[in-house]
């Protein structure tokens, strides 16, 4: 399709809009739950469409682990949650070979790594043996015991918790899995208004209890529709200049940030950062991308795949801090 075909993008726009209804239910369902914390809750929406995997950095008590588990409740699908700790093993996670004494046989324990939506609570406390464990289901969606390879039932999202102001007793993820990771949700204090109203809720009563209102059919035919939304061929060029200036920073006309930089973006990064703006516009309805969708999810795509440099870290120069300065240079079409 290109942009000339005007009555294809119209019949695309009005097929988004019916098919995204369902998206409007989950927000109010959500935030019967969650009070404020939109952007975070329209992003864990958007890894789901996008079919990505979400991790959620932030200070204790900002509602991270509650929008997961809320998440999971408005979704007719399976959810399991594992609380990560220092003394976790693989098969904990993924499940072992078990020996039947009855029939002298081995059968297989799968673990909660089996299941649609799999929390991973405090991610960074676990050593990296466990870490590695993750590895496969994350990119191939599949689990190896005992020499044998079991697919994960669709739709498959891991969503983890960190939290980034405890040192002690907790363990770095390996750069491998955190580009896996399709977005880095920073999440931040709520407004006044918001936190007031959680106090009030908390305070005099139970929390209500959302609703199942989709099921995992709609979510993968949502995922199709995804696909098929119009990417405008300067858009994909804006895309690509926002993951390679994150390589080579002299290039986009900032050589002031080439020391701070140690290693880029991966290819992996322009691809998710397409495909969470296509889901985007489907939460909005639009069957195309705007650039401002592909700017409003730059430094949630990008902020976990930009290593910096000893020099940066110095200065107290942060990812975010880079990326604001690729986005002000470039143009946007």
């Amino acid at each position: 399709m290109t942009i000339t075909d005007l009555p294809v993008l119209d019949a695309l726009n009005a097929r988004v809009r019916a098919e995204s209804a369902f998206v409007d239910s989950m927000r109010t369902e959500l935030s019967k739950v969650v009070l404020g914390q939109r952007a975070m809750l329209d992003r864990l929406i958007v890894g789901l469409l996008a079919d990505g995997h979400v991790l959620l950095e932030g200070v204790p008590g900002l509602a991270k682990t509650l929008a997961v588990r809320t998440l999971a409740s408005v979704i007719d699908a399976t959810f399991h949650r594992v609380q990560f700790t220092p003394d976790l093993l693989p098969a904990d996670l993924t499940g072992t070979m078990i020996y039947d004494q009855r029939d002298g046989a081995f059968t297989v324990q799968k673990g909660p790594i089996f299941a649609n939506i799999v929390l991973a609570d405090e991610i960074n406390r676990a050593p990296a043996k466990v870490q590695s464990a993750l590895l496969e289901a994350m990119q191939e969606k599949q689990v190896t015991i005992g020499g044998v390879t079991y697919p994960l039932e669709e739709p498959f999202l891991v969503l983890a918790t960190q939290n980034p102001i405890e040192q002690e007793g907790t363990y770095p993820l390996p750069e491998a899995q955190i580009d896996r990771f399709m977005m880095k949700l920073v999440v931040t204090y709520p407004e006044r208004d918001e936190e007031s109203a959680m106090l009030d809720r908390m305070t005099h009563g139970a929390v209500p209890a959302p609703d199942c209102v989709v099921d995992k059919e709609r979510i993968m035919i949502a995922r199709r529709t995804v696909d098929e939304i119009y990417l405008d061929p300067r858009a994909r060029e804006y895309a690509l200049d926002l993951v390679r200036a994150t390589r080579d920073p002299a290039a986009a006309g900032l050589p002031d940030l080439a020391p701070l930089v140690s290693y880029g973006a991966s290819p992996r990064a322009a691809i998710a950062l397409v495909r969470t703006a296509k889901a985007l516009a489907f939460l909005d309805g639009r069957g195309y991308v705007a650039p401002s969708d592909l700017k409003a999810l730059a430094h949630d795509v990008l902020r976990h795949r930009v290593i910096l440099t000893y020099e940066a870290d110095a200065e107290n120069v942060t990812a975010d801090q880079v990326l604001d300065r690729i986005l002000d240079a470039l143009r946007v079409p």
